[in-house]
This record gives C-alpha cells, structure tokens and sequence, in this order.
C-alpha cells in the first residue's frame, strides 16, 4: 500500500494539469473500473487516499499513468499488508528464483540473508552461472532490484512470485545510506554543488530549481546531511564556474525513486519532474523532531 496525497511542495501547482483532491480521487476510483487487482480507500483527510494494490511494480506503472495524463501528486514509501491470524502478525512473502554468474553468488546470497531471506535450494546451471531460490518477506524486496543489478553488473536475472503469508520476521536493516537535503529554495549552481559533492552523490544538475527540504543527493554516510547547494561563492574569488568540476549525476527513475525513500521522506510526482523531499521541509522543526542531523552549510 501507498498514500496518495495532494501535492504541498513549494512547487505544488506549477507543473500540473490535474492537482486537487477531487482530481485525484475521481482518476483513482476511474481506475477501480479496469483494475480488479487495485483497491482505493479515503484517508481521515481529504487531502490524501489510501492506494493498495499487488506490489510495486503495480502501484509504479499507476503513478507514471497518471503523471503523463497531467496529474500532480506526492506518494508516500510502499508498505506491504499485514493481518492477523491467532495473535499473530502475518506478513506476506515471496519465492524468488535468481540466475547470476557464479563469481557474484556471494553478494547475492549475503544481501537476501541480511534481509531475511531463507535459502531454498541452490544448483549450478552449466559452468558459469549459479541458481539461488529463496523465500523471502516481501518488503526484503524493497529497494534491492536495483542493489541486484549493480551487484551482478546487470547479468543477473531475478524473478518473484508471491509465496503466501508467514509470521512476521522482524525488524529489517534500513537503507545504508543518508540523503542530502538542500537548506534553501532556489536554483542550484556548479559552486554550490561543487562543495556539496564532496559530501556524497548528487542528483540534481546546475540550473535545477530546489526547496528546503528537497533530497538532492545521498551520502555513503548513514546520516542525512543538510548541504546549500544555492551558494554562490563571493566576489573575492576568482574561481570561476566553468574550472569546477563536477561529477555527472544519475537521475533515479520513479521505481528508483520509489525505492529509495525513507520512512520520514515522500515523493512529489509531476508531469515534468520526480522529486524527493524530506516529510519535514523546514530545517529546524526537522531537527527537533529527529534530534538530530547535520548541517554544513
């Protein structure tokens, strides 16, 4: 399940056709028309609307639809369905069957252990490549599609298919790494960025309009950073622009994106951008509710 809400970014209302409430709600129930998988519930208020549907792949292709048709919106992180049998938290899993060269078996085996997954059988297929079948929670599968394609270098395959329901697993590891979050509204510059890479990896490019509170990079540090990546650097220094070098950024797509966020972030949908913003847009009262952070300036 995910939420569906109206948009109240700094930039709610900018880029978008369809962008109120009713909009919203009137395109989900259209949906519930065609889509027999896909269930859509009224929050207690009636600005967002409780979406479920059978993974997400399924809520993922419903939000690009509706992006490209002009709505505007921001969705909260998935979360799978729990229920209760005897007492006890059931959630749902999965039997995933993965292909991979033998040489990145390890990175595979290690990553679905240490999100719970349980190994069901292993078999070599010819002399280079392995097959590994686990069965796993559906949430270990949160964000590792992508973890899997970087770990095996884009040669592995992985398939999932629902596997019923267990008894809860327990808490799992979170993301590993922190966001870096803009400190003002603007547009972010090369000299801004320039010092703000040094923190970790960028996803926004020079000429990028931001808000407080807009995630515009992640670092290998567990800890969200807050970075100004709008600071122009002063009239004494005659560095210019064009001598800052800049790493390229890699911009996440919407199932990236979707991925990615943490329980504290949420993602704004339009038809002409995805971006991630922290719950909290303003830095102090995002302090004093985490208590705790870092802010470089």
């Amino acid at each position: 399940e995910m939420t569906f809400a109206v948009n109240d970014s700094p930039f709610a209302g900018k880029e978008g056709k369809f962008v109120t409430s009713r909009q919203i709600r009137d395109r989900l129930h259209k949906e519930l028309l065609k889509d027999v998988a896909l269930q859509v519930e009224d929050s207690p208020t009636s600005e967002s609307f409780r979406v479920m549907g059978r993974g997400e792949m399924h809520l993922s292709i419903l939000i690009e639809t509706m992006r490209r048709e002009g709505y505007e919106l921001q969705v909260s992180p998935p979360k799978v369905l729990l229920h209760e049998v005897d007492g006890k938290t059931m959630e749902p899993m999965e039997h995933v069957v993965i292909d991979v060269p033998t040489e990145y078996q390890g990175s595979v085996m290690q990553k679905l252990g240490s999100r719970k997954g349980e190994l069901v059988q292993m078999a070599p297929l010819g002399s280079t490549r392995m097959r590994v079948e686990f069965r796993i929670p559906s949430r270990g599968l949160f964000g590792y599609r992508s973890e899997f394609l970087t770990d095996t270098h884009g040669e592995g395959i992985l398939n999932t298919i629902f596997d019923g329901y267990d008894e809860w697993r327990g808490d799992l590891p979170a993301r590993s790494t922190g966001s870096l979050i803009s400190y003002e509204t603007g547009v972010a510059v090369a000299y801004g960025l320039f010092n703000a890479q040094q923190r970790g990896t960028l996803i926004v490019d020079p000429g990028d309009k931001v808000y407080e509170g807009m995630v515009v990079g992640y670092s290998p540090a567990g800890e969200d950073i807050t970075v100004n990546v709008c600071k122009t650097k002063h009239l004494s220094n005659t560095r210019s622009d064009d001598a800052l070098r800049l790493v390229p950024v890699s911009k996440f797509s919407l199932e990236e994106s979707l991925e990615f966020l943490k329980p504290d972030e949420l993602l704004e949908v339009t038809p002409s951008s995805i971006r991630i913003r922290k719950r909290i847009l303003n830095h102090d009262l995002r302090m004093k509710a985490t208590k705790g952070g870092k802010n470089i300036g």
